[in-house]
């Protein structure tokens, strides 16, 4: 027994007061290397959180919300651009993607509580879930719209007259963003009454 302390004792000396036995630039180069590793591991986790894989992996989302994108343009089109869970619900600028990934840490309770665990939960909180996602994209500005659709690459000519209309409108005035007028574009509205 005596044998495990002093050797315990022995490593907890060497933790304490590493300089003694390796030398700072060891120690400079080896933290240099293993910062590498853990950020090279953190970034991987989170790329992968981004992944369409990812975010369909519980039954909550798979039945649910991804099921309604799979017949909106945003995942089937002309042109074969398919827009994935997290091009429209995580920023693409890091500073960003860190604060709504913290945020997202929340969805990870309620995946554990079973809050929205069966069709009929998942659309008595429709309206609580979409409601606090329309005030992230308004608060935002519409950021994660406005990674792929810019006003300025926007042909006016080409849309309806009613769609021209109302960009240019929110083009000139800057009242509006995306979300104000785009509410259920890839997913079913919930019970909207009471609400313009």
């Amino acid at each position: 027994m005596s044998k495990i302390i002093h050797l315990w004792k022995s490593y907890w000396r060497i933790l304490t007061r590493p300089s003694v036995h390796y030398s700072l630039g060891f120690l400079t180069i080896g933290g240099f290397l293993m910062g590498i590793v853990f950020w090279g591991g953190f970034n991987t986790a989170m790329e992968y959180t981004n992944t369409e894989e990812f975010c369909v992996g519980c039954h909550e989302m798979r039945e649910n919300v991804f099921a309604e994108l799979k017949t909106t343009i945003h995942y089937s089109n002309r042109s074969g651009v398919r827009a994935v869970c997290s091009d429209c619900h995580v920023p693409h600028d890091w500073t960003n993607k860190m604060a709504r990934k913290m945020a997202a840490s929340k969805e990870v309770w309620g995946k554990l509580f079973g809050t929205i665990n069966t069709k009929e939960k998942f659309e008595a909180k429709r309206r609580e879930l979409a409601e606090h996602e329309w005030a992230r994209l308004k608060a935002n500005d519409s950021l994660e719209c406005r990674n792929c659709h810019n006003f300025d690459s926007m042909d006016f000519t080409r849309q309806s007259e009613r769609a021209s209309d109302q960009h240019s409108s929110a083009l000139a005035n800057g009242d509006k963003t995306c979300i104000d007028c785009h509410k259920g574009i890839a997913h079913k509205l919930p019970d909207m009454a009471g609400i313009h």
